[in-house]
């Protein structure tokens, strides 16, 4: 390819030389979207998912489990809300607003029980 000379150039060259420009790469990105697709479809998607790993919980509802005295609810995941971080900054403690109290109270006696049994 020759050396073109910009400085030489009239207006009218340049805006020309500027089109076939933006016309070639116009094409070359054609060219690289098709061979893209054509590598995507070879794949089937594997290299896009093995990118795009999650957990497998993300997006996912969740049961609450603290209730708060305006009926806010908090299912325990990702930060605290606001409503629950004030009461405890007031003195409350968090088991008073979880749901279903009895349920997790067993859980910890059970769970207390069973390393006794361990440690004797």
């Amino acid at each position: 390819m020759s050396a073109v000379n910009l400085k030489s150039m009239d207006v009218e060259a340049l805006l020309s030389l500027r089109a076939d420009i933006d016309k070639r790469l116009g094409q070359k990105r054609n060219e690289l979207e098709q061979q893209l697709s054509r590598l995507g479809s070879e794949t089937n998607g594997r290299a896009a998912r093995a990118w795009g790993r999650r957990s497998s919980m993300k997006g996912r509802k969740v049961a609450p489990k603290f209730r708060g005295p305006g009926g806010e609810t908090w299912a325990g995941r990702g930060a605290r809300p606001r409503w629950l971080a004030a009461l405890i900054k007031q003195g409350h403690k968090l088991e008073e607003f979880a749901i279903n109290k009895s349920a997790a109270a067993r859980k910890v006696s059970v769970a207390k029980k069973s390393r006794r049994k361990r440690r004797k």
